[in-house]
């Protein structure tokens, strides 16, 4: 199907066209140009793409794809949600799922790690397990893990990989030194990059205010807004510059609350006053340093909200404040759908069409992936959600996919606008 994005793209270059002939240049002259551009677009760094060329390169792709693979992009699941048994190695029951779904991005855990003595061999088969789930993908997926450093690092504290393993980042946050968040940021960027990673669930951009918070806790770089704000963008780019995307988290920010909403219901009691003060502003560092990624929070904020829908299903927090008032752009990214604030109040198919309403590019782990993916794809259908709101979060997706590499530019999906 092609989208309004694809006629507008393929519009320009037929404009060009006419416009050359018009002015006298002759075929040669414009084969020659078109040549020439190709050319630099297959040898150009995704990032240094302007936004009228990746919007030609996105259409393309997207005018290719059925709503089905559309809808897929939409969710980054466990090996689980392809193949309940499925952990260290590809399965056929995987392979067929990942060629049915589609999916955006995969997420591993340390049960997906071999544990052997051989560092070398555990490298060698996760890089196999990866390469074999990307091989059945017509899109390339995310291949995601959380690696924040310290007590939450999937990879590090496996010991299965030999990769470099830092102290909590309330400790790194304590030296003051944003250097160190860089260091830590392209450290682990290049080290999970070189096994097959290429989104990172890191940096945590919450403020630990809240002493009892054992959620966030030394999770967080530290107590002030404006040291965390320094530490969280210098990690970004640390991230990023070694060809890992970097997700904020968890917005609108939930060091001060007390509970943990892994296992129920949480109210962060803050004003928009004061979340604009102080808990946003790591966010729109982040943001300044060009993160890919945003993951909303799964707390409620009922003073903002009037009701106790969690932040991550709220089209007010989701698209009101952080895509308009924080003139975020990129891809904005669920928590794990399967956690006990979401299962205990909604199924897996409500909480996903809720989460797209709301203003979400994808969804994390929904408790029941395939009841999700239909719960949206009936959305669609009956009207609920619209294609070009699919069109528009797949766009992000896309844009953010091409801009790290991973969806290369010599792709065979962009042969016929870059060839």
């Amino acid at each position: 199907m092609w989208g309004y994005k694809r006629i507008r793209a393929v519009f320009c270059w037929v404009f060009v066209l006419v416009l050359c002939t018009l002015s006298g240049c002759g075929r040669a002259a414009f084969d020659n140009s078109q040549a020439e551009s190709s050319t630099s677009i297959l040898e150009a760094d995704p990032e240094s793409l302007d936004d009228i060329t990746m919007e030609g390169l996105v259409s393309e792709v997207l005018g290719q794809m059925t709503l089905e693979q559309k809808i897929g992009q939409l969710f980054i699941v466990s090996t689980d949600s392809l193949d309940f048994n499925a952990e260290t190695e590809m399965t056929d029951q995987m392979k067929q799922n990942i060629k049915k779904y589609q999916p955006g991005g995969v997420i591993f855990f340390s049960f997906n790690f071999t544990n052997d003595e051989d560092i070398k061999q555990n490298r060698k088969n996760l890089k196999k397990f990866i390469r074999k789930m990307q091989k059945d993908s017509t899109v390339p997926m995310f291949m995601s893990v959380d690696e924040e450093g310290g007590t939450v690092s999937r990879v590090a504290n496996s010991e299965s990989f030999g990769t470099t393993k830092f102290p909590t980042m309330s400790e790194g946050g304590s030296t003051g030194d944003s250097a160190n968040a860089y260091n830590v940021g392209a450290t682990i960027g290049r080290e999970i990059s070189e096994l097959g990673f290429n989104l990172d669930f890191a940096p945590v951009a919450d403020i630990s205010t809240n002493a009892d918070n054992t959620e966030i806790g030394s999770r967080s770089f530290g107590r002030d807004a404006q040291l965390v704000s320094d530490m969280v963008s210098e990690e970004v780019k640390g991230l990023q510059q070694n060809g890992v995307s970097a997700t904020l988290k968890h917005f609108p920010g939930q060091g001060d609350s007390g509970d943990d909403t892994h296992k129920g219901f949480v109210n962060l009691d803050v004003t928009i006053d004061r979340l604009r003060d102080v808990e946003f502003t790591p966010f729109k560092a982040g943001i300044a340093a060009g993160a890919d990624v945003v993951m909303m929070s799964h707390v409620a904020v009922r003073n903002i909200t009037q009701n106790e829908v969690p932040a991550s299903l709220s089209s007010l927090m989701v698209t009101d404040i952080l895509r308009e008032e924080l003139q975020f752009d990129n891809i904005i990214i669920t928590d794990a759908m399967n956690m006990k604030i979401i299962t205990k109040f909604y199924d897996a198919g409500e909480a996903a069409v809720m989460a797209i309403e709301a203003g979400n590019d994808m969804i994390l782990m929904p408790d029941d992936f395939v009841s999700a993916y239909d719960a949206v794809y009936e959305a669609v259908q009956d009207g609920t959600l619209t294609e070009r709101q699919i069109d528009q979060a797949v766009s992000r997706i896309l844009t953010v996919k091409i801009r790290r590499g991973i969806l290369p530019l010599s792709s065979p999906l962009l042969e016929e606008i870059v060839q």
